[in-house]
């Protein structure tokens, strides 16, 4: 059953955004700017919502408030800026020109491991740009969703209804995506949730935004800075619990250093604080749910059940807590493993010799998924062949940094199972325009363009 909301929450979204439109693109921007303020002035209680619902480490939450706070920064500066060209006409006294316009009411389906940054990406970008939002936020967070929506509500006035919060599942996140009101449709989450979500969005011809699976990869050059390299690996494979798109899952080590760097590695996981996240030394806090951990146990089960070495993974007992804390696994494969090429949404990293940058290269690439890659190495030869057009087939490439922990200033998305959608900075803003190409004649006759000629007399 559809929820009971669902129209009422529609239809006010639908109103609010004609309404929106109207207002000059800088005044939009000026009340993304008092937003901005706001989430200021709640970052530490908003951070502690974060740490409750999605488990992650006190400084994750503060550094996702934050992200939420830079993306209000990066819109009131794009509200003066959103431009289209100008480009010369072929005709005499003609002039062709772009205009952007706001599609309308954008409905935005978030996960639960970037309860607010995420949603902070579409809506500071869809507002200025001049439409409203339709939020449906993971069951899992619903408290974030509901912390933002004060936020908004403290200093919107009028333009409340700017953001509607839609609480529920899989039902309300096929609604948004049938519904020909909703022009575009952001969603986030799983390779298979785009699969699935995708064909309803298109069979309407609507817009899509996807940002899918990871599955992502790091490769460690013999020139590599190893201190570096190694606090960058574990940052990526084990921040946020593994339960980042961005999460470095797969690495592979340079022969001439491999056993060197497997050590660090190993000593690095050994030392990593796994405890409660609201405590100031943990690094790592539990699985998001038991699910979460099935998942993990049935991969590293199978890997072991086919003689590979796997270091760590196993649960661990905080504080009676009846949440699934595990410890990270170095997962040690001498070949490709069917399991390598699917994402496992938690602390599992793979390590793989290897001994030409070509073949690395080819091992990052030979996945579906397509998100994020990194490479450490201080030879500028490995590094520029790395971001070539014959390198990572990502969309984010990184050099002596992992793979996760992306600046708003940069579009962020992948290709390939990924879904290819962009947010956050750069041109990103576009997704949530439609484009007018205008031809302006101010001369006295009707030349046509190509040189056609049609001579009613």
């Amino acid at each position: 059953m559809k929820n009971k909301n669902y129209e009422i929450i529609v239809n006010k979204s639908k109103d609010i955004s004609l309404r929106w439109r109207s207002v000059p693109a800088p005044q939009r921007g000026e009340l993304i700017r008092q937003f901005g303020n706001e989430l200021r002035l709640q970052k530490e209680s908003l951070a502690k919502t974060i740490t409750k619902e999605a488990r992650k480490i006190q400084t994750e939450s503060l550094g996702e408030v934050q992200e939420a706070i830079d993306m209000c920064d990066f819109a009131v500066g794009l509200s003066r800026q959103l431009y289209g060209l100008t480009m010369p006409s072929e005709r005499p006294n003609h002039r062709l020109q772009e205009l952007w316009h706001p599609l309308g009411v954008v409905g935005c389906i978030t996960a639960f491991n970037f309860p607010m940054a995420v949603f902070a990406w579409n809506f500071c970008l869809a507002a200025v740009c001049g439409n409203s939002i339709i939020w449906k936020p993971s069951p899992h967070s619903n408290e974030c969703a509901k912390g933002i929506k004060d936020a908004w509500d403290k200093v919107s006035g009028e333009f409340s209804d700017l953001i509607l919060v839609l609480e529920g599942g899989n039902e309300e996140a096929v609604s948004i995506c049938k519904d020909n009101r909703i022009t575009l449709v952001s969603a986030t989450g799983s390779t298979q949730m785009g699969k699935e979500l995708a064909p309803v969005v298109s069979a309407r011809l609507g817009k899509l935004l996807l940002e899918l699976g990871g599955n992502n990869a790091a490769i460690v050059c013999p020139s590599a800075d190893l201190d570096l390299t190694i606090k960058g690996i574990a940052f990526s494979a084990c921040g946020t619990t593994g339960q980042r798109c961005t999460s470095l899952r797969r690495l592979f080590v340079h022969k001439d250093i491999y056993e060197d760097c497997v050590r660090r590695l190993k000593k690095c996981f050994d030392d990593l604080v796994i405890g409660c996240p609201s405590k100031e030394d943990s690094q790592i806090g539990p699985l998001i749910s038991k699910n979460s951990y099935d998942s993990m146990q049935h991969v590293l089960d199978s890997l072991r059940n086919k003689n590979v070495e796997v270091i760590g993974g196993e649960r661990l007992e905080i504080e009676d807590s009846d949440e699934y804390y595990v410890k990270p696994a170095l997962v040690l494969v001498k070949n490709i493993e069917d399991e390598m090429l699917t994402e496992t949404f938690a602390p599992v990293l793979y390590v793989k010799e290897y001994e030409e940058i070509e073949d690395a290269i080819y091992m990052q690439n030979n996945v579906s998924q397509g998100l994020s890659s990194s490479i450490f190495t201080n030879d500028i030869r490995e590094s520029e062949l790395f971001l070539s057009e014959s390198g990572s087939d990502c969309g984010i490439a990184n050099v002596n940094i992992g793979t996760s922990g992306a600046e708003i200033g940069g579009a962020f998305g992948g290709e390939k199972d990924t879904g290819g959608g962009r947010e956050s900075g750069s041109d990103a803003w576009k997704n949530y325009m439609r484009r007018v190409t205008a031809t302006i004649n101010y001369g006295d006759e009707l030349p046509l363009a190509q040189g056609v000629e049609f001579d009613e007399g």
